[in-house]
C-alpha cells in the first residue's frame, strides 16, 4: 500500500492544530501570557463575545490585566473539527469554559459558558501553526454566586510543571 504524503501530512497537521487549542487552554488556566503570545501571528485579531475585539496582541494585555481578579478558569475542550490547505486552516472548536469571578459586592460568582472558537489557523516561518483569527461566540452562559473551595490561585504550586517536565508543559513560548 502506498503511503498517501498528502493525507499524511493532513493528520500531522490537524494533530498540531489540536496541541494549539489545547495549549490556548493551558495559557489561559496557568495564566501564562508568554505562552499565549506565542500561540497568535503577529497580525492575528481575537473577537471574544461581548467582551473584547481588537487585536491579538491587545487581548493579550487584557487577559494579563484580568488575571489577577481571576482566581480560577477552567477551559475545557469537546468537539474540534479542522479544515486544512496547505498553510492556512479553519476550525471550529466547542468547549466548556468555567471562572470564578469577583462580583460589585465582594464576593465571588462562578460564570460558565458553553462557547464555540470559530478559527483561522496559519503556519508560520517556523512551521508552528498559530491563531490568525478568533472569533469566540457565547452560545449558553450562566452565572451564580460562588460558595466552594479548591486550590483555587495556586498556580505557581500547579504539579503539572514538576510531574510534566518536558518542555510543552513549562511556563512561556513554546520551545
Amino acid at each position: 500500500m502506498a503511503i498517501d504524503e498528502a493525507a499524511l501530512q493532513a493528520v500531522i497537521d490537524k494533530d498540531a492544530i489540536r496541541d494549539l487549542v489545547l495549549l490556548y487552554s493551558r495559557a489561559i488556566d496557568r495564566q501564562d501570557i508568554e505562552l499565549l503570545r506565542d500561540l497568535y501571528t503577529e497580525d492575528a485579531t481575537d473577537s471574544h463575545g461581548s467582551s473584547f475585539d481588537g487585536s491579538a496582541e491587545d487581548y493579550c494585555k487584557f487577559i494579563a490585566g484580568s488575571f489577577p481578579y481571576m482566581p480560577y478558569s477552567g477551559h475545557h475542550v469537546c468537539n474540534h473539527l479542522i479544515s486544512v490547505d496547505g498553510d492556512a486552516g479553519s476550525g471550529e472548536v466547542y468547549a466548556l469554559a468555567y471562572h470564578l469571578i469577583p462580583t460589585r459586592e465582594g464576593g465571588q460568582e462562578e460564570d460558565f459558558m458553553a462557547v464555540r472558537y470559530i478559527d483561522n489557523y496559519r503556519r508560520c516561518a517556523d512551521g508552528k501553526w498559530r491563531f490568525a483569527k478568533r472569533v469566540v461566540t457565547y452560545d449558553f452562559q450562566l452565572r451564580r454566586p460562588f460558595s466552594g473551595g479548591g486550590t483555587l490561585g495556586q498556580r505557581d504550586a500547579d504539579p503539572s510543571y514538576a510531574v510534566c517536565t518536558q518542555r510543552l508543559f513549562q511556563r512561556g513560548a513554546r520551545g
